[in-house]
């Protein structure tokens, strides 16, 4: 599921504008097996959205500073969610520099780095933790497939934890300048 992914557009239809991107690096947390996914310790108030209908969004503050916005995948009752850590800007540019420039010195911001990193991308595409448990087929804040194509499609491990780092449930398109973690260590391309 991860893989499939790469490449579709994640589109927020906000009051102040539309923001967009390609989905260009994800992340699987996959059940209560998996010691870096929420749901290790089973379910609780937190974690309930990624229990809950696929094609939901699973959004949380991450240590009090960022919120990160994930998808929710597996069947009902089968915890799992791809954490989306980067896009390529498509649409809305001018906008997501102005919700990043809130929290910086220098708003000039490249365009591959404006949502670089899941707590950059949060914030330049506006999702907050009101979007939790959003249907992602809605009009609001949706997935789209525009039939891009993103090129080779590279496996390393996650990004930042230390439970279950050696899984390679990390994905991202290979050499893709707004990719956020590690760029080709130990990855795998397909």
């Amino acid at each position: 599921m991860a893989s499939e992914l790469v490449g579709k557009v994640l589109v927020h239809r906000a009051r102040s504008g539309v923001t967009s991107g390609v989905i260009v690096e994800v992340e699987a947390y996959v059940g209560e097996e998996d010691p870096a996914c929420h749901a290790a310790p089973g379910q609780t108030r937190r974690n309930e959205p990624m229990y809950g209908e696929p094609g939901h969004a699973y959004v949380y503050l991450n240590y009090g500073v960022h919120f990160l916005f994930n998808i929710v995948t597996e069947a009902l009752g089968s915890p799992a969610a791809v954490l989306v850590r980067a896009l390529e800007p498509i649409e809305g540019l001018a906008l997501m520099r102005r919700r990043r420039a809130r929290d910086r010195r220098t708003p000039e911001l490249r365009d591959g780095d404006l949502c670089r990193g899941p707590g950059n991308l949060a914030q330049a595409m506006g999702i907050t933790i009101r979007h939790n448990r959003e249907d992602l087929c809605g009009t609001r804040l949706f997935l789209e497939d525009r039939g891009i194509l993103p090129g080779a499609i590279a496996w390393s491990p996650r990004v930042g934890i230390s439970a279950g780092a050696d899984r390679p449930w990390r994905c991202y398109a290979a050499g893709h300048p707004s990719v956020s973690g590690l760029r080709g260590t130990r990855a795998r391309h397909l």
